[in-house]
């Protein structure tokens, strides 16, 4: 794994050991980003369930101004604090250890006006509430019109087109994998 384009652009990132997670490959994330970017004009950034936090530095790398990564696994929390290291600038990034959906209310009751410009919604796919995550998001007012929501999925798990004022922009299958866009209707 490592970081495909941008300032952090060729450094290599550690993958969590054993197989609890499922790191986005190289050519998936380079796809993905081409899509909803390629780079960004500053912004906060969410990663939901950030196994190795190789998406959120990616979206720093491309021009994100922070970065959130939510994980609860210890052992994925250690290999993101490793990979934040490796980009030199761990002030643009901030680690929630615990559950996602409860960090996310914790964040909207102590960050004032704090809006994500990015999403990226991952979770493992035995606990894909992904609707609900974007709902929770919209009820705790940490969304606008000019979000983005990543959302990736078992390619044989589909949202619907519309979700709280968001309408799926783009889906992309790579082999076992889905990945669906969502904008601001």
């Amino acid at each position: 794994m490592r970081v495909v384009a941008g300032e952090y652009k060729g450094r290599h990132l550690k993958a969590v050991p054993g197989d609890s997670t499922r790191p986005t490959t190289d050519k998936v994330k380079e796809s993905m980003f081409n899509i909803i970017g390629p780079y960004f004009a500053g912004g906060s950034c969410l990663d939901m369930f950030a196994g190795s936090g190789g998406l959120a530095i990616e979206a720093v790398s491309r021009g994100i101004d922070h970065a959130f990564l939510s994980e609860k696994n210890r052992k994925a929390q250690d290999v993101i604090r490793t990979n934040i290291e490796i980009t030199k600038e761990q002030d643009k990034f901030t680690v929630l250890a615990g559950d996602s959906r409860r960090n996310v209310v914790k964040l909207a009751s102590q960050q004032d006006n704090l809006t994500f410009r990015l999403v990226f919604i991952d979770p493992p796919y035995q606990a894909e509430k992904t609707e609900e995550d974007i709902l929770l998001l919209v009820k705790e007012g940490l969304v606008d019109d000019r979000t983005t929501f990543v959302c990736e999925m078992d390619k044989h798990t589909q949202l619907t087109d519309q979700i709280a004022g968001y309408q799926k922009i783009k889906r992309v299958e790579y082999g076992t994998i889905a990945i669906e866009i969502f904008e601001a209707l």
